[in-house]
């Protein structure tokens, strides 16, 4: 791969939008390294940011650095960029997720550059939403958005969310009995608030939402048994919009594939002004996983479960510095 190289203050801003994706726990798994006599961008996964308990077979990094992965591609776009993808470009180096060749165009992606001014908006919100329903045109947009990308997107049956909500609750059973996972999320959440010039990842308590009023809604709780008597109850919605995102595979070039559906997804919804909150929970268990599916679906694999509806905007979690995450050779 050759290309007139990007300047390092545009590939600096690139990552830094890059940065702004969600990914399991916030814990940022990614590295990215530019070279510039070739003007290509390598997506590196951060392998000391892995939850190996949580995510023993690395799933969720590979869609947290999808969506990554998609921010990096809108930004370029709306730098009059086009940035061309290729997947595991290395069979030797499984840690190298992508590389990206970054040149000029004359006409870049419009349809990814619209969606580079929400990229900062974008929180996961785990209050209360309203109970209304979402416009049929603004679910197509957002089917629309995951079929690009090349997975599906599914809000399933009524009786289903039931039993997706059911799911949650089991896993955060299971969450409570096993030592080693109740670990993992103690160290990359915060039950107290801290200065955000100390805190560059993990959750916040702020992001937490308040703690529900009986279990109607599939949001995930991060206090794993520590007490927060600053946090107050709410009653969420009745009747939730859970959508399962899913893909016909489940190799790790599908969850990439995946990761950036899940960002375009978040990215059209913010824009529709819906907003969300993501459970990866009855996903990381094997026995609840195959439950999740709906089995009226020709949904194969599902790889994320979102919450969509319309409330009050989530906290922001903090990001790391592009200094750390960025090396440019």
């Amino acid at each position: 791969m050759t290309a007139q190289p990007i300047d390092t203050d545009t590939v600096t801003t690139l990552v830094e939008s890059a940065c702004a994706a969600p990914s399991l726990h916030n814990a940022q798994p990614w590295e990215f390294r530019y070279v510039r006599n070739t003007g290509v961008l390598h997506l590196y996964a951060d392998l000391a940011r892995t939850l190996p308990r949580t995510d023993p077979e690395k799933r969720g990094l590979h869609l947290g650095c999808g969506a990554a992965l998609f921010n990096l591609r809108v930004a370029a776009a709306s730098a009059g960029l086009e940035p061309v993808v290729r997947l595991l470009p290395d069979p030797n180096d499984m840690n190298l997720l992508a590389e990206v060749q970054l040149s000029g165009t004359a006409h870049p992606d419009t349809a990814l550059a619209r969606l580079r001014p929400v990229i900062p908006c974008r929180h996961s919100s785990r209050f209360p939403y309203r109970d209304v329903e979402i416009p049929v045109a603004v679910r197509e947009r957002i089917f629309g958005a995951a079929r690009t990308e090349g997975a599906q997107l599914l809000f399933p049956s009524a009786w289903h969310v039931q039993e997706i909500v059911e799911l949650v609750r089991d896993a955060e059973g299971r969450e409570a009995h096993d030592p080693e996972l109740r670990s993992e999320t103690v160290q990359w959440t915060r039950t107290e608030a801290v200065d955000p010039a100390e805190a560059a990842d993990g959750v916040p308590a702020e992001a937490f939402g308040p703690r529900q009023l009986g279990t109607t809604a599939p949001v995930r709780d991060f206090t794993a048994g520590r007490p927060m008597p600053q946090r107050g109850w709410a009653s969420f919605e009745k009747n939730p919009h859970i959508a399962l995102l899913g893909t016909e595979h489940d190799r790790p070039a599908d969850w990439l594939r995946a990761g950036q559906a899940l960002q375009r997804v978040l990215l059209q919804a913010t824009m529709d002004g819906l907003v969300a909150s993501m459970t990866s929970q009855p996903l990381e268990w094997p026995e609840t996983r195959w439950a999740a599916r709906d089995p009226l679906s020709a949904m194969a694999h599902v790889q994320m479960v979102l919450r969509l509806g319309y409330g009050p905007e989530g906290h922001p979690s903090p990001r790391r510095p592009v200094a750390e995450v960025l090396d440019i050779v």
